[in-house]
């Protein structure tokens, strides 16, 4: 055990008092299975962690109070949960794969989505708030569907009543889907626009393909309608990706993308990505560091022998921070200065998938132990909120 991680365990052990809470939060590979899962605040009658509190920003913010932990579990007993948003009365939003929409607060509530097709790494995926929810209600999700020419995906909106979903309008579909390959993640950019990731649905040639919507990062209005400058005049904003997961602007308006190379026999060449309008970013032309005119190489890639495997991103005070699922650790990535990418929490949580800053500025990620490629463990998968001054 390092001391960073007998320090957290410490912390824990102080503020919540409870053997049960250390046991969650300690590495996967050292606890006893017999042991209890830790109760989790989001059961019918507890608080959700207090949101008043700020962590310490690189840029100066506020110190936390000296009570609040380094990690601590917000909800368990989901079910391969991939994205993670919040209301305006801090109520946190997350999707489950099989296909339900998850609400939870003082209580939980389950609102399934129809149409699913869970399979492999497809279901119900990514998922936002329109920047004026409050005003319009709006919500989107991306989500994998079985339709007599076969795997699709699309992109729907609802307004969210309480807890229905209702007014449902399809914005975009016929995304190619496969058992593996589907992207799915949602992001509003600064501009107001829809950002929307997907993968190649393994047919890698057809991310060069700039009239198919497989393997690119798109754009849309708000009502699915394209912008007069995107640059392929069709939903396109930049293609020759493989597989990517996550999208998270820095405060220069800079879009940066987490992407799976490589996989099989072989692994590695995950990817961050910085990416621009109508650039080509090589799939599968080039792969890691490799060169080709008019593509472009990654900012960072992992390596041919690292496997990130990278999920959800996150930017907060000049840092990204994202999931690894088979790297099984929080990453995080300077915006400025030298390149690199740093583990935390290496093996403690099992597979990562969504990652967001939550409303009171922690990290927040989600685990995705039940996926069929991690071992689950009593309690999972959970939400877990992770205070970013430890990191």
């Amino acid at each position: 055990m390092n001391k960073r991680t007998a320090r957290n365990y410490l912390i824990i052990l102080l503020v919540v008092g409870s053997s049960s809470a250390l046991y969650a939060l300690m590495p996967r590979t050292a606890r006893a299975p017999a042991e209890p899962a830790v109760p989790v605040n989001s059961e019918p009658g507890l608080p959700l962690p207090s949101t008043g509190a700020s962590p310490q920003s690189r840029t100066g913010a506020p110190a936390p109070a000296h009570d609040i932990p380094a990690a601590e579990v917000v909800a368990e007993n989901l079910e391969i949960p991939w994205s993670l948003a919040w209301l305006p009365d801090g109520t946190i939003l997350v999707t489950e794969r099989p296909g339900r929409l998850v609400m939870i607060h003082t209580d939980r509530t389950v609102i399934p989505v129809s149409g699913v097709a869970h399979q492999g790494e497809g279901g119900l995926l990514g998922l936002v708030l329109h920047p004026h929810f409050s005003d319009n209600h709006w919500l989107y999700v991306y989500l994998t569907s079985q339709t007599i020419t076969g795997v699709t995906n699309r992109v729907e909106r609802y307004t969210l009543d309480g807890s229905q979903l209702k007014d449902r309008v399809v914005l975009l579909d016929n995304i190619p889907g496969a058992k593996n390959h589907n992207g799915g993640s949602l992001a509003f950019g600064p501009d107001g626009l829809l950002y929307i990731t997907t993968g190649d649905a393994g047919q890698s040639q057809l991310a060069q393909d700039t009239a198919v919507l497989a393997g690119k990062i798109l754009r849309l209005r708000d009502d699915g309608s394209f912008p007069a400058d995107n640059p392929f005049h069709n939903a396109i904003y930049s293609f020759g990706h493989r597989n990517p997961q996550g999208l998270a602007w820095d405060k220069r308006g800079q879009l940066w993308a987490t992407e799976h190379g490589r996989s099989g026999v072989v692994s590695g060449l995950d990817e961050v990505n910085k990416i621009s309008a109508g650039e080509n970013y090589g799939w599968p032309a080039i792969q890691g560091s490799e060169q080709e005119t008019g593509m472009l190489a990654p900012y960072i890639q992992s390596g041919a022998s690292v496997t990130w495997a990278p999920a959800g991103a996150a930017i907060l005070d000049d840092y990204l921070y994202f999931g690894g699922l088979r790297g099984e650790a929080l990453y995080t990535m300077p915006l400025n200065g030298e390149p690199t990418v740093t583990p935390h929490y290496a093996g403690e949580f099992g597979r990562i998938r969504a990652v967001a800053v939550g409303p009171d500025n922690f990290i927040y990620i989600t685990t995705s132990n039940r996926d069929g490629r991690g071992t689950p463990e009593s309690g999972d998968d959970k939400v877990i909120r992770l205070n970013p001054t430890e990191l």
